[in-house]
């Protein structure tokens, strides 16, 4: 291994020195401690420092990384406190998850950290938000994003490079080229020999480093970052090392070749580079010696704070507590009274207008929103007023465009995200769920992304762009969701979600758009989240419903002279208003439980059973529930209609008045 340290002073070798070997001795130490059972699990990054190290060293502080469970270099070089990285790993209250999530899977603002999830790829699409926040902002700043070499069989890897290439984002993407993802070889995870190949094909450029020379990996990092800042833009940097022992402790590496053991055993990035200083007469072995000495105590006080904790004691108060980030809402009401009739579609338009006024650190992205105004035209005449920095067309795709929206938070910005379909948001399931849903309960961050979904049948669109899709997501804790029935919600909840800092999805029904229309305020209003509003008063029965449901109920009611019913629209459904349901199954005992979505593990089941649980002194009959077909969408308009809940809404009303 060849070394150049080019007009690099001895206190830069001696700190990359010392930067190295800070996380070979803690994981040294680890493994001592796994065999004693002292930990659980470890994942080694034992041959792969210089990486980690070097672009550590490379960046400035405040410049963001998102590392992967091998990097251990990176926070040590951001100089985490030992006790508080050590009880991180021990599940401890002291961590920076609270005791509920493990090693590496967290991040931190303070040292510009965001650590992974499982799921291998997302935080690609999250270093570009953050990237984007920061050319937005003007700050000139770099953002490094850590991958394996399996992962980049991921489709956010791909989504992830699109993304920032389109854009022009300042991010390193890393690749560690090991060798191997998990036991599966290289040869049997990709054809390609060279990763720097892939950059041509997403118009970017590739570079290759030999990831087990420190020096190398700083000097080309740094050169790189200053380039960057001041020509924003994304670069691949693949960097050639191995991983000397199993994906984690206890899988073992009897699956490599040990030649090939043997043979990166000489390449060891730790003393390569110390045989380089002693020879350059940079350290000697008294400094060496020394070096070691104090790292091992600094390690061992670490330790010592560290165990003294045990896990946590459980509050349930607390679990639920963090779901959340904190945010009281105030509901704001119109300065003026004067209104307007606007369409369904008019008020989502004024009221995401009037948001984008408000908070001016909002930022909306989504296929074909800009200059053509999206495929509604809902975001029509956007782009002249707040300009394309802020209203940007994104390229398809979903789960980096969510990620970056989660990114935009990370820097303290807002985001709105714009599905073409919901039934498209399949492609950015995992983002929502795993990300935005967890993030602030894990680690504290907010995930401020307002998630739009046109939704809902009606419109003979067939099965993939007429899905009721709520359900997925109602399941998710950390998700907030609305579902608005009238142009006065549609305005007011979308405005309400804009300004929490928690992540929403706003579900949007196709079917109204244009067929919807109502006097509301011009001026900027909210409306109560989790608060659900009687369209229909009666005493006979409670249609409790949300969406279209709302219309179906009322027409189907004014057909039926006889019988009168409170029509409960729930409009939050997520969370749903537990007390305005308990009210109405007092005042009419009989219940009826209406979606478009379909019947099996519809939200209609839940709401069923809390009442069953919670009402049941209260009922007369038996909870009922009107849904669609367990069945897809089709797309004949006679096959769609029978599909829809609509035409068995009068026989079971019927049915549950028999009781």
């Amino acid at each position: 291994m060849k070394f150049s340290r080019k007009k690099y002073a001895d206190e830069t070798l001696v700190h990359l020195y010392e930067s190295l070997l800070r996380p070979r001795l803690i994981e040294e130490k680890m493994l001592i401690l796994l065999r004693q059972n002292k930990i659980s699990k470890w994942f080694s990054g034992i041959g792969q420092e210089a990486i980690s190290v070097g672009i550590t060293a490379a960046l400035e502080t405040d410049e963001y990384i998102l590392p992967m469970h091998r990097n251990l270099g990176v926070f040590t070089g951001r100089k985490l406190p030992f006790e508080k990285l050590f009880a991180q790993w021990q599940g401890t209250l002291s961590g920076y998850t609270k005791g509920r999530d493990r090693s590496f899977h967290f991040g931190t603002n303070e040292h510009s950290i965001v650590g992974m999830i499982s799921h291998l790829g997302p935080q690609n699409g999250v270093a570009d938000g953050i990237a984007l926040a920061s050319k937005l902002k003007k700050e000139n700043k770099v953002t490094v994003v850590f991958n394996g070499d399996g992962g980049t069989s991921q489709g956010d890897f791909h989504e992830g490079l699109n993304v920032a290439a389109v854009w022009d984002l300042p991010v390193i993407f890393v690749i560690e080229n090991n060798g191997y993802g998990l036991s599966t070889p290289s040869n049997e995870q990709f054809r390609c020999k060279n990763f720097i190949d892939k950059a041509i094909g997403y118009g970017i450029e590739g570079v290759k480093v030999d990831g087990n020379n420190v020096l190398e990996v700083y000097d080309t990092v740094k050169a790189l970052a200053e380039s960057m800042r001041k020509k924003p833009r994304p670069i691949l940097l693949e960097c050639i090392t191995f991983r000397m022992r199993g994906h984690e402790e206890a899988s073992g590496t009897k699956y490599v070749p040990k030649e090939l053991m043997d043979e990166w055993a000489q390449k060891d990035p730790l003393d390569n580079y110390e045989q380089f200083l002693l020879k350059e007469k940079v350290i000697d072995q008294k400094s060496i010696d020394s070096l070691r000495k104090k790292i091992k105590k600094e390690i061992e006080e670490g330790l010592a704070i560290a165990f003294e904790e045990t896990h946590p004691v459980a509050s349930t108060e607390l679990e639920l507590n963090d779901v959340y980030a904190p945010f009281t809402q105030q509901v704001v009401e119109p300065v003026t009274e004067k209104k307007s009739e606007k369409r369904f579609i008019d008020a989502i338009s004024d009221g995401l207008r009037q948001s984008m006024e408000k908070h001016d650190n909002l930022v909306l992205m989504g296929q074909d929103i800009a200059d053509y105004g999206g495929v509604f035209k809902i975001t029509d005449g956007f782009v002249k007023q707040f300009g394309k920095d802020r209203v940007r067309n994104t390229p398809l795709c979903e789960s980096a465009i969510v990620g970056t929206g989660l990114g935009l938070s990370i820097k303290g910005m807002k985001a709105m995200v714009e599905m073409q379909f919901a039934d498209f948001v399949t492609e950015g399931f995992n983002q929502i769920v795993n990300n935005l849903a967890k993030t602030h309960w894990r680690w504290g961050q907010s995930a401020d992304v307002v998630v739009r979904m046109p939704t809902g049948a009606g419109t003979a669109a067939g099965p993939f762009h007429s899905q009721s899709n709520e359900a997925w997501f109602f399941h998710t804790p950390g998700l907030k969701i609305v579902y608005p029935s009238n142009p006065y919600d549609a305005k007011g909840l979308l405005c309400a979600a804009l300004e929490d800092p928690n992540p929403y999805l706003y579900f949007e029904h196709k079917l109204l758009y244009r067929s919807v229309k109502d006097f509301i305020p011009d001026d900027y209003y909210t409306v109560e989240i989790g608060k659900a509003t009687l369209v229909y008063e009666g005493s006979d029965l409670s249609i409790i419903t949300y969406g279209m449901g709302v219309h179906w109920a009322k027409e189907i009611l004014d057909s039926m002279p006889d019988v009168k019913a409170d029509v409960l629209d729930l409009r939050t459904l997520l969370p749903w208003d537990k007390d305005a349901v308990e009210q109405t199954v007092k005042k009419t005992n009989r219940v009826l439980i209406l979606h478009e979505d379909t019947l099996t593990g519809g939200i209609g089941g839940e709401i069923a059973a809390w009442i069953s649980e919670n009402c049941f002194a209260h009922l007369d009959a038996p909870v009922m529930r009107v849904a669609s077909l367990d069945t897809a969408i089709p797309f004949a308009p006679t096959l769609e209609s029978n599909f829809l809940p609509k035409g068995r809404l009068k026989a079971k009303i019927e049915e549950l008045l028999k009781y």
